[in-house]
């Protein structure tokens, strides 16, 4: 009895105890325990036997190094992209915050549809576009290489990633370019035309101009750096938004017949708290899972210096856009400081893998400047963002490009600027073909009467705030 049980005790310390008895069979361990017990001898005092034995087998009892690597890196990245999925709840809570509550149905709908039709386009159509590696387009332009989602194989090397979940986080990002344009046309247009829209970015907008980044188009072959989309997801989103802005014309009453804005509080600041603080936690998923590999010594530093840029980024423009709203305004505005929030977490996030933590302070106060700097500059332009999608995630996206140039180790200022450029444009000028185009067949913006009235009676039939039935 005595004899078993230091045969056991052994055993459970030797298999815990670090790599060198990880190839060891349970009865090859046991058998010189006992071995030991049975001469008088503790097992610690005879370590050379342990090693011999080690070397005379190959049979594994536990996960390898390698099993371990590629269950980290893979449970990990799910994670984040559970984050970036969540983002989707702060994004419906800043836009209904921010906007009337007759219109508060609606934009939960649109932004649920993002979500829902932009996975499944994503999945049949835009993943293929996107990533076409392997299928002779590296360095193009456009490529397509359909993928076998299913196809798992063991892990060869570190970072090694699962194709399901490599789709989950990437689909999570797509989703998220698409909600962007909600905002941006809040409160005037019709839902039909708002799914067209959502098919034609995700199925095709966004995963070309990505496609030239991320699926080793030829941005990157020029070495263009964007870590984690300031340009690729969040400034093809923001001016995609300024183009449906603009076909669509402001909201009746937005400016007077002077051409001066009119004050449009929203219903329901709470939930634009709310959603802000959410879209804060979601960008720990958006940004730290963009190094795509967590195991190791050298990936788990990478990944604490990008969490603590992006914390600091959103902190600084949060006090920038606190501090400039007073100045201008005489009294500090709690939407603009939120979106300064917002603004800094999209100005780093190209960057925040590359820059020290002094620099993305700055990144982060620069951004929150630019946004109240972009929000002004529509006012006078008599273009209504109802959310300040353009501000924070277009113009602050650009921003992020750019100072990637200046700050980031190593990078090219000239060929971030060529980079995001040729992004912007892509992104601005194939959405305004789209949009006006849905103007001119009628699926754009509702009646005015159905305005005055509110899009979620009209277009859904059903109140966000109903009263109890009498």
């Amino acid at each position: 009895m005595k004899r078993a049980l230091l045969a056991t005790l052994t055993v459970a310390v030797l298999l815990t105890a670090g790599t060198s008895v990880r190839a060891m069979p349970v009865g090859a361990i046991t058998s010189v325990v006992l071995a030991q017990a049975d001469e008088g001898s503790a097992p610690a005092e005879a370590p050379g036997v342990v090693e011999a034995t080690v070397e005379e087998t190959e049979v594994a009892v536990i996960p390898g190094d390698l099993d371990l690597t590629y269950a980290i890196d893979n449970l990990l990245l799910f994670l984040c992209a559970v984050l970036v999925i969540f983002m989707q709840a702060g994004f419906s809570l800043v836009e209904a915050g921010l906007n009337s509550s007759k219109n508060t149905v609606n934009i939960l709908f649109k932004n649920a549809m993002d979500f829902c039709l932009g996975v499944l386009i994503f999945y049949f159509l835009g993943y293929a576009l996107m990533y076409p590696q392997g299928s002779g387009h590296e360095g193009g332009y456009f490529g397509f290489g359909p993928k076998n989602f299913e196809e798992v194989s063991a892990p060869t090397e570190g970072g090694t990633l699962n194709p399901q979940v490599d789709f989950l986080f990437q689909a999570a990002f797509c989703a998220t370019a698409a909600t962007i344009v909600s905002g941006a046309v809040a409160g005037r247009m019709k839902f039909a035309g708002y799914l067209i829209y959502t098919a034609i970015i995700t199925g095709f907008v966004y995963p070309v101009s990505g496609y030239w980044k991320w699926g080793l188009g030829w941005l990157d072959a020029m070495g263009f750096h964007d870590f984690a989309g300031s340009i690729v997801v969040h400034a093809v989103g923001g001016f995609a938004g300024l183009a449906g802005a603009i076909a669509l014309g402001p909201r009746i009453g937005r400016f007077t017949s002077e051409g001066k804005p009119v004050p449009w509080p929203g219903h329901n600041l709470p939930f634009v708290s709310l959603g802000v603080f959410i879209l804060l936690i979601g960008w720990y998923g958006f940004n730290p899972g963009s190094q795509l590999a967590f195991a190791g010594t050298e990936n788990t530093d990478a990944v604490m210096l990008i969490a603590l840029n992006t914390t600091l980024a959103a902190c600084a423009g949060g006090a920038v856009g606190m501090a400039l709203s007073w100045l201008l305004f005489r009294k500090p505005d709690l939407t603009l400081a939120l979106n300064g929030i917002l603004a800094g977490l999209v100005g780093i996030t190209a960057n925040c893998d590359c820059v020290t933590n002094v620099e993305s302070v700055i990144i982060g106060a620069v951004a929150g400047a630019v946004c109240i700097g972009a929000v002004m500059l529509l006012d006078k332009l008599k273009i209504d963002d109802p959310v300040g999608a353009f501000p924070v995630h277009g113009a602050c996206g650009l921003w992020g490009g750019i100072a990637t140039g200046i700050f980031g180790a190593e990078k090219d200022l000239k060929v971030q600027l060529i980079g995001s450029a040729a992004i912007i444009a892509w992104a601005f000028i194939t959405m305004a073909i789209v949009f006006f185009t849905l103007k001119a067949i009628g699926l754009l913006r509702v009646p005015p009467e159905e305005e005055i009235e509110g899009l979620d009676m009209v277009e859904h039939g059903m109140s966000a705030y109903g009263t109890d039935p009498k």
